[in-house]
């Protein structure tokens, strides 16, 4: 793993970084096996044909955590963010070969917590199985980072993220205002035990997968930031 201030400097300026070989080949395997181990039949498994889902990943498969935080995503997570932030959601993606599932442009614009309480600032609120999701004030979205850990080689083919650079850094930003005079598109190919960091107001898509190819994803996100008294963060984990 090579990681220098040029990876700090990016996520900075442009919203986005990735970074190469933060899992050997043996890690990568284990990490899926441990997912396959699982009981899939929980109501936070999300099934289709052209996407399977696992919300509160880590806490759905306690076993995959010390796998995940091994010593070089640790290290990234220190130099990148600090001493003080703490895990605030997570979720497995698998992609299969012959997915037509895509997604348009969009921000991360919510934060899962564990019950729906009348905020100021905080709306709207959506529930999906069983999990409350709410729209917070947006200085605290802007401190949130998100690591994608890539579990097979990703590129345009297969669904890699296609991102807006400096997206992050105009606040709410509705994707059918996009100027693409203004703006341009990068795709962020990323290899197999590689990992992509990512702020959540970072506009950003994912097409269908043409190539055949799985592209399965560990989506985790830290916030360094307390709730108001009446709320919790839905899966806290220091």
């Amino acid at each position: 793993m090579m990681f220098s201030d040029k990876h700090k400097n990016d996520l900075t300026a442009n919203g986005f970084t990735t970074v190469d070989s933060i899992y050997s080949d043996a890690e990568i395997d284990r990490l899926i096996q441990t997912i396959e181990q699982a009981d899939s039949n929980k109501a936070t498994f999300r099934k289709s044909a052209d996407i399977f889902a696992i919300r509160q990943f880590l806490k759905e498969i306690p076993a995959i955590e010390p796998l995940v935080f091994n010593a070089n995503l640790k290290n990234v997570v220190r130099q990148l963010f600090g001493e003080d932030y703490f895990v605030v959601k997570s979720i497995y993606f698998d992609k299969p070969e012959t997915s037509n599932w895509y997604v348009s442009y969009h921000q991360d614009l919510t934060i899962s917590v564990d019950k729906k309480v009348e905020l100021d600032d905080f709306g709207p609120w959506t529930v999906k199985q069983n999990q409350y999701a709410v729209q917070p004030p947006i200085a605290l979205l802007e401190n949130i980072f998100t690591i994608r850990i890539h579990l097979d080689d990703t590129d345009e083919n297969n669904g890699a993220l296609k991102v807006i650079p400096k997206s992050h850094a105009k606040k709410i930003y509705r994707p059918e205002t996009i100027d693409w005079l203004q703006e341009s598109e990068t795709i962020c190919p990323v290899k197999k035990g590689g990992i992509m960091v990512m702020k959540p107001l970072l506009l950003h898509s994912s097409s269908r997968t043409t190539n055949q190819k799985k592209r399965r994803v560990i989506h985790i996100e830290f916030s360094n930031q307390e709730l108001p008294k009446e709320l919790n963060w839905a899966e806290r984990i220091n």
